[in-house]
């Protein structure tokens, strides 16, 4: 399951529009003594590319800390895999 978080316009060096659209990704990881959530990510380019990384944690805060720094900096598709590195 995934939930729309957030869209952000910005232009690139030569001054092209581009939106970039925000998820959060939500899936079931089963154990042998209980289920829980597992978070991710999911950032995809209007008309262009995307990137998704899902079960990146199980707490609810710290997904939330890592997309609002994905949506208040405006990282696209290109730039999730390395901004997420730097987070964990």
């Amino acid at each position: 399951m995934e939930m729309k978080i957030a869209t952000r316009q910005c232009q690139d060096q030569e001054g092209n529009a581009r939106r970039f659209h925000y998820f959060l990704t939500i899936d079931q990881e089963e154990t042998p003594r209980f289920f829980c959530e597992t978070y991710g990510v999911r950032i995809a380019e209007e008309d262009g590319a995307e990137q998704i990384f899902t079960g990146i944690t199980t707490s609810a805060a710290r997904i939330d800390e890592l997309i609002t720094l994905l949506v208040d900096n405006t990282v696209g598709p290109a730039g999730l895999e390395d901004v997420l590195a730097d987070w964990l």
